[in-house]
């Protein structure tokens, strides 16, 4: 029966229903601990051991219910374990009878006992951990076996309830390192053995992947990671390779570069290549991780071909990450010392002192002053838009296949830096990558006078097919324009550069209608080590050959020579540059991703940081295209980090690129405007006094927006105003900064108008402590007007918090505080509204009688404030009479409610 075995007649609380446990009651042996759900919460757990009718003692009473044949008991008893230890915490022998009572518990045959048990395990060590000095001996003497052994259970729900409190116990640092290293990894390898059921396996190696990154790097790198290189190559489980793909990185994070170099790139760049694009695209997603886990060169020569791979790879879906990875990957090339900027701990990007260019500028790297002087002329709509609304990429934009643009990195191609000693040419004459190579006597002969140095150009290109033939056949006609023109602002290496460009584009054409064969030429020796403008010529002209389309005018290929030469650059391999610059082509939004161009411009910063601002001539047309892309949602990313981008360009660039674009955002949506707005500050404070000045008349603009009920927008505008305050004179924010906060302080919103008061009092202070106590003064009878004789109660209550901000502030001499605002403060004592009078007693009473200069006896105003304040302390309303009461050394009651 009931009565002999289950609780005693003992009234449980059961979400305010009393239930009596009474003789009889069979039907309540059915009743488990799921029935109750969440309403168990109601009970008070440890009832049963309250004394009874059985004579027991309270142990003996724990014993009795957490044994019971009824299973509901055991639940409850189990659920109630961790107030049972507070019962018994004070005495130790009963401490230890509760916890060996526990374990035996551990071993109950019903799976939602266990369950239940398993759950209170984190919060029972929690409760050991504070309050019991002996914790890590009883923690892992009896509560560490019970969840290793849980991890093994028949049971799903019970294993799953194991992991779950096994990673807590992890994060909270509970479980010695002695206990993982010989109880908790060699159940995961136990269970991870290649004979293990599939399901425990399955679930072992999820559990290893989470627990890697709460361990030590040698437990992971002795314990785990063999046993990890193994399931990497599970060939019967997908699952398995699955969860390694996905958790490859953080094995790397810890294991750090060498054992990641060493062990687990050759895995690595199996999953990568694995029959299931689950699995490669896994990888695509972790590659940022792994990439900053090994050396530059790795990082260049290895891990640069495997991601093209990925990039090219026949499924949408892996294509779609690897894209999405793509800048991220980028950024892992990111060097300090190049590009003369660090991130802060806190997360700010500063810049760092840093060697200058060289002014001899090489193709590989470009001067940044050179690039911006040539760029002076363009503008943002440099490309016509499309019917949908997209900016048609520029010449040097438009991709081919992914078949066609990938098939340059393979096997053969990774050796490619001992290969390429000799230069270009003799890359040429020794590749078999293009089935169109000839090799003429022309080639030969200058094949043979090719500079020794090394050419990081041709790093990362596939040998260029030669089509001299073609371009022979060319009608080749003398532009009206002076090729001159190309060379202005450039340094003298790049217009001996473009003037082989040009060179090599102005071909004679054959003397009759019929194509000729041309006879080769003979080179002069030449024993110079330095190359020749011949060489060069050679170089560009294959560069040319490479790149730009037939086309029959000159003028086309040495303008397009031109633009293609801006995108070079030698900080990252050039085929990730070219995807990642290909993200803007619409053809990607239709075989990709429809976000892709979101995506790129997330990570813009990112790449802008790598290249570094010598290089921002090779993504300066990007970001330009992406700024006028149709889908609002890119835009709006780029106007949330246009300021980081500009620190990493600096003023000049900033200038010339940034501020046309930053002009464009501030005319577009809300949904875009916020973003410049959020960092508006932190944008105009980079660019030159005379620029900035500019932006003032502008600032007007922000109180206009698409929705009138979107009050944010203008609650921002005033935070930022408060820090603009500082970039601008104290005429310039008296004369337009001043209106929009007078505006702000008026709106609908009480929020708005709060931070809109401390805008006031900003600009108070920045007139008084530049010396213009003429403005100060103007200012002072307007908020007066404006606010003091307001007919509106809380224009009236406003008045009493700026006086009360301006005191605490020091916005002023106290001596004009009180001949100004103080008489006007006092009036509003005898205010009708009682929430006005709160805020002038809480002004008074807390601020401005603390002030020295009002406690000397000499004050004029101080007989008035006392007998102000008495008025107040005797006031009919019950808050106005706690205010004026109130201790000042108290701590200061927020009455923001009340605005």
């Amino acid at each position: 029966m009931f009565a002999t075995e289950d609780f005693p007649s003992n009234c449980l609380i059961l979400a305010g229903l009393s239930l009596y446990f009474e003789d009889g009651h069979d039907d309540l042996d059915d009743f488990g601990f799921d029935d109750y759900g969440s309403e168990c919460d109601g009970i008070r757990i440890t009832a049963f051991l309250d004394a009874g009718q059985d004579n027991l003692t309270p142990l003996g009473r724990l014993e009795k219910y957490a044994f019971s044949e009824n299973v509901f008991n055991r639940q409850i008893v189990a659920r109630g374990l961790l107030d049972v230890l507070r019962e018994f915490s004070d005495n130790e022998n009963d401490f230890i009878s509760v916890m060996e009572t526990v374990a035996r518990m551990s071993e109950d045959g019903e799976p939602t006992v266990r369950a239940e048990l398993m759950e209170q395990v984190p919060n029972i060590a929690m409760f050991l951990h504070e309050s019991r000095p002996n914790f890590p001996a009883a923690f892992s003497r009896y509560l560490v076996p019970i969840v290793v052994r849980y991890l093994t259970d028949p049971n799903n729900q019970v294993r799953k309830t194991s992991q779950a409190a096994l990673l807590v116990l992890l994060e909270q640092g509970l479980i010695s390192k002695a206990d993982m290293e010989t109880k908790v990894c060699p159940v995961l390898l136990e269970l991870t053995e290649p004979s293990s059921d599939d399901d425990y396996k399955i679930e072992a190696v999820a559990i290893m992947c989470k627990v890697v990154t709460m361990l030590s790097k040698d437990t992971v790198e002795h314990l785990l990671l063999p046993r990890f290189c193994d399931l990497c190559s599970d060939a019967r489980l997908f699952q398995v390779r699955k969860v390694c793909a996905a958790n490859f990185g953080e094995f790397c994070s810890i294991v750090g570069q060498e054992a990641t170099e060493k062990l687990l790139m050759p895995k690595f760049f199996d999953l990568c290549s694995d029959s299931l694009w689950g699995i490669r695209k896994a990888c695509a997603e972790c590659f940022m991780m792994v990439s900053n886990s090994t050396s530059p060169e790795a990082r260049r020569v290895t891990l640069s071909p495997l991601f093209i791979s990925l990039i090219s790879d026949q499924s949408r879906w892996v294509r779609q990450a690897a894209f999405q990875s793509l800048g991220r990957f980028i950024s892992t090339f990111a060097n300090p010392s190049s590009t003369g900027l660090h991130f802060r701990e806190d997360g700010a990007l500063l810049e760092v002192p840093r060697c200058t260019l060289d002014s001899d500028c090489s193709l590989n790297s470009l001067n940044c002053s050179d690039i911006s002087g040539c760029h002076a002329e363009r503008t943002i709509a440099h490309t016509p838009p499309n019917q949908d609304g997209r900016a048609t990429p520029s010449p040097e934009h438009v991709s081919t296949t992914d078949s066609e643009e990938m098939h340059s990195l393979d096997d053969n191609h990774t050796s490619v830096p001992r290969e390429m000693r000799g230069g270009f040419t003799h890359t040429v004459s020794n590749s078999n990558a293009s089935p169109t190579t000839t090799n003429n006597a022309k080639n030969t002969k200058e094949t043979e006078h090719t500079d020794e140095n090394f050419n990081s150009f041709n790093y990362w290109r596939s040998p260029l097919p030669d089509i001299s033939g073609e371009l022979e056949m060319l009608n080749c006609q003398t532009s009206e324009e002076e090729p001159e023109a190309v060379y202005v602002n450039l340094p003298p290496a790049q217009v001996q550069v473009l003037s082989a460009a040009l060179k090599a584009a102005q071909l004679d054409s054959p003397a009759d209608d019929s194509p000729a064969e041309p006879e080769p030429e003979e080179e002069p020796e030449n024993n110079s080590d330095s190359p020749t403008v011949e060489t060069k010529s050679v170089e560009v002209m294959d560069y040319c050959k490479y790149f730009l389309p037939v086309h029959r005018h000159s003028s086309f290929i040495i303008k397009n020579s031109f633009n293609l030469l801006l995108r070079f650059q030698n900080v990252i391999p050039q085929q990730l540059l070219d995807q990642y610059l290909s993200m803007t082509d619409p053809a990607r939004a239709q075989t990709v991703d429809t976000e892709i161009a979101k995506h790129c411009a997330f990570s813009l910063p990112g790449v802008a940081l790598t290249l570094g601002r010598q290089n921002w001539h090779c993504l300066k047309d990007t970001y330009e295209t992406l700024a006028t892309d149709v889908q609002w949602k890119v835009r709006r990313t780029l106007a949330f980090s246009i300021h980081e981008l500009a620190v990493i360009l600096g003023d000049q660039l900033t200038a010339a690129d940034l501020v046309p674009i930053f002009n464009g955002f501030l005319k577009d949506l809300d949904e875009v405007r916020i973003g410049v707005l959020k960092h508006l500050y932190d944008f105009l404070k980079l660019l030159h006094a005379d620029k900035r000045r500019e932006y003032l008349y502008q600032l007007q603009e922000f109180m206009v927006t698409d929705n009138s009920r979107n009050w944010r927008f203008r609650y921002e505008l005033a935070e930022q105003l408060i820090l603009i305050i500082e970039l601008y004179s104290h005429y310039d924010v008296y004369d337009y900064l001043r209106q929009i906060a007078l505006t702000l302080c008026s709106d609908k919103v009480s929020e708005v108008r709060w931070i809109s008061y401390k805008l006031v009092v900003e600009i108070l202070q920045k007139l008084y402590s530049c010396g213009a106590d003429d403005l100060g003064l103007n200012f002072i009878n307007e908020l007066t007007v404006r606010f003091c004789h307001c007919p509106k109660w809380v224009g009236r209550q406003a008045f009493a918090f700026i006086c009360q901000a301006v005191v605490e502030e020091d916005c002023m001499p106290m001596e004009q505080f009180s001949q100004h605002l103080l008489p006007s403060l006092l009036s509003l004592s005898s205010d009708p509204v009682a929430n006005v009078r709160v805020l002038v007693a809480k002004a008074l009473r807390q601020s401005v009688m603390e002030k020295a200069y009002f406690k000397d006896p000499g004050c004029a105003y101080s007989d008035e404030l006392e007998e102000t304040v008495m008025a107040l302390q005797s006031d009919k309303d019950r808050d106005v009479r706690f205010f004026a009461s109130l201790d000042p050394n108290k701590g200061l009651m927020d009455t923001a409610p009340l605005i």
